[in-house]
């Protein structure tokens, strides 16, 4: 994009944004994501569960990173969903002012 084709969306001088507020159903819509996320991260930690127990006998060398990294991305990917509803509501009032 050109500076001039970006000229084109600035506000002009003096407007503001729009404050954006939520209805009331987005703490709920949060809180039912989180349950969603929380229920995919057990469903997550089980089949890596199985994968090591159905792989215990083959005994490859450095096969228990894999597993590691596995259990890690599951871990890590439902603590930043679930967080999410708590992080929305400490941050409060996202308008841009």
């Amino acid at each position: 994009m050109t500076s001039s084709s970006l000229a084109g969306l600035a506000l002009p001088l003096g407007e503001h944004l729009a404050a954006y507020n939520p209805s009331p159903d987005a703490g709920t819509i949060l809180g039912v994501l989180a349950w969603c996320a929380s229920a995919a991260g057990v469903g997550g930690l089980l089949i890596v569960g199985i994968q090591m127990a159905i792989q215990l006998r083959r005994g490859e060398p450095g096969e228990g990173g894999a597993y590691f990294r596995g259990f890690f991305f599951v871990t890590l990917a439902c603590l930043i969903a679930t967080t999410a509803g708590p992080i929305v509501a400490f941050l409060g009032d996202l308008s841009l002012h």
